[in-house]
């Protein structure tokens, strides 16, 4: 399969994917030491990385829903929907978890935000598993690329090398 949206002959989608995982992390870990007692301003950094995770989130679901159209009607269809659908669901939790903090004066995590945002990472880990599928599903779809081709990637011109014979 490829992608609609690449960036030198790879696909968008699985670069974007990561920046909303790991600010998310980031937030738990801000949020984390808040609750136990950390200073104050962590709970503000927290809010707003998760904040940050949800505009990257925005982002990556955009790309991964124009990659859709490209995804042929058979299993790996049927993961990347769930891909997308767990993705979704965790930057859900974490939209909750925010906008309860929007209007509070120090946007600080309460024990029971934490344990929304830990929830919300757990949904995340049955997102890496599924986008670690669907890799290995896009993999054996994708033609074999040797040589110069991985380096230039597939949409390159190929280069054929002629060698004199004996």
């Amino acid at each position: 399969m490829q992608s609609r949206l690449r960036v030198q002959g790879h696909p968008i989608q699985p670069m974007l994917v990561t920046f909303p995982y790991g600010l998310f992390v980031c937030a738990v870990i801000f949020d984390s030491a808040d609750v136990v007692g950390g200073p104050v301003f962590l709970g503000e950094v927290g809010y707003w990385t998760a904040v940050a995770a949800l505009v990257t989130a925005a982002l990556a679901t955009v790309a991964g829903l124009v990659d859709l159209w490209d995804v042929p009607a058979d299993d790996t269809r049927h993961t990347a929907i769930n891909f997308n659908v767990v993705n979704a669901g965790m930057a859900g939790l974490f939209l909750l978890s925010s906008l309860v903090r929007a209007d509070a004066t120090n946007r600080g995590a309460t024990p029971a935000l934490l344990a929304v945002e830990v929830l919300a990472l757990a949904v995340g880990g049955v997102g890496v598993q599924l986008g670690a599928r669907l890799m290995r599903q896009f993999e054996a779809i994708r033609p074999e690329v040797t040589g110069v081709e991985v380096v230039r990637g597939l949409d390159a011109p190929r280069i054929e090398v002629v060698r004199p014979g004996p």
